[in-house]
């Protein structure tokens, strides 16, 4: 049993022992500090982690052909992801570009700020149907950069976005033109 003994063991000047102080026990106690461990223990949530859904394509599909999916060019809005933080959009085909080129970081000011008014305009020009962003890394970007990408896609709520593993050589000429292929 667990107890509590103040008992110093001195003696007093005339050789008797001091009296005992008593003993408590902490046997209670101790059951009660344990039971509050463990209730709380079963009753707190730890922070579950946050991750987001990306569909991956299927594994079983050979990766040796490359289909070319062809996409509206009024619902597509490309962003080539460069160096030093920044990233190149454009709407349509690269080569005949709806709208841009035009280099923007990752800001609200920034993606978030074009995201919002193209998913806005895109069904506009679309007839009605949703806007397709197609994420490109280069080679110079990093991995946090994707990650941004994403979290805009997430907070504007768009729905219908992919990462390609392809970059084409018009893209890295945009990059290098706006000093954004650098190491």
């Amino acid at each position: 049993m667990a107890e509590l003994n103040q008992d110093s063991g001195k003696k007093s000047k005339k050789g008797r022992t001091k009296k005992d102080g008593g003993k408590v026990d902490l046997t209670a106690m101790v059951d009660l500090a344990f039971l509050l461990i463990t209730f709380f223990m079963l009753t707190t949530s730890l922070n579950k982690p946050q991750a987001m859904d990306v569909a991956m394509p299927d594994k079983n599909v050979e990766t040796d052909k490359q289909t070319d999916v062809d996409v509206d060019e009024h619902r597509s809005v490309t962003l080539v992801l460069g160096s030093d933080d920044k990233l190149i959009w454009y709407q349509g085909d690269v080569k005949k570009p709806l709208q841009g080129p035009t280099v923007v970081d990752y800001s609200k000011d920034g993606l978030r700020a074009v995201l919002i008014k193209m998913k806005q305009t895109v069904p506009q020009q679309a007839g009605g149907k949703d806007m397709i962003v197609v994420i490109r890394p280069s080679e110079k970007s990093v991995t946090r950069n994707i990650v941004d990408a994403l979290d805009e896609m997430k907070i504007v709520d768009v729905k219908r976005y992919m990462i390609s593993n392809r970059i084409m050589n018009d893209e890295v000429e945009l990059l290098k033109k706006d000093n954004l292929y650098n190491d």
